[in-house]
């Protein structure tokens, strides 16, 4: 069971609730682009509520439109959740982005690993990470939100036989972005991902953090794990 409180702990089922909002005003900022978000983007259920938070993380409506979820991404992000699965980041401001509270998962960036390898092989590092922390990374949440290298070297150990518990693969740019997205959507693993080159840090850390805060609901009863 998670540590936090949400902020409201009272809410209701149409109330929104937003951890990271911690003063009245900063609650009623959040609160009206949840409404505006639900207004444009629609409200039936887990997915719409990720398609939300990233439209409202990049200021654009668009971003709804290029979300893909594949294989129940929101469940095996909650069940992962509920054991306690580490989390591993591509870069340190997906890291720190990620809530903290309402779950035990620890949150690490694979910077932190793989620094002779990068040198050895000539690779970026983020990919050296992955590849440094090998089977450490079955049953994990994978976040990616800007290295495009990385979620292909993740495709390719899953491919080999590693499978997290959660693909999050929101790289951006022009080189590869698109490409690895594509691969890991053809992938037969829980993801959610974007179309295209767009992407990037906010609307990875808005998608598991939203996954987050479902996951809190569902530990105290507030919503079903299914129909959220």
């Amino acid at each position: 069971m998670p540590r936090g409180s949400s902020h409201r702990e009272d809410t209701t089922e149409n109330t929104y609730i937003d951890p990271g909002a911690v003063t009245g005003e900063a609650y009623e900022i959040s609160c009206k682009s949840r409404t505006l978000a639900r207004s444009i983007v629609g409200n039936s259920g887990a997915e719409d509520r990720i398609r939300q938070r990233c439209s409202v993380a990049v200021g654009d409506f668009a971003m709804a439109g290029l979300l893909r979820f594949n294989n129940d991404p929101v469940n095996a992000g909650i069940e992962a959740l509920e054991k306690k699965a580490p989390i591993y980041t591509d870069i340190r401001m997906v890291q720190a982005g990620i809530l903290k509270k309402l779950h035990d998962s620890e949150i690490r960036c694979v910077l932190d690993f793989g620094g002779e390898l990068a040198a050895e092989r000539d690779i970026t590092r983020t990919s050296a990470g992955f590849i440094s922390l090998g089977n450490k990374i079955e049953g994990s949440i994978v976040v990616i939100g800007n290295a495009p290298s990385s979620l292909l070297t993740v495709c390719d150990m899953i491919s080999r036989g590693i499978r997290p518990a959660l693909v999050i693969g929101h790289p951006v740019g022009f080189v590869n972005a698109a490409e690895s997205k594509e691969i890991l959507r053809s992938i037969d693993v829980p993801s959610v991902s974007t179309e295209g080159t767009r992407g990037g840090t906010p609307v990875a850390v808005a998608s598991i953090n939203e996954i987050i805060v479902m996951y809190h609901e569902a530990c105290n009863g507030k919503r079903p794990c299914d129909g959220l």
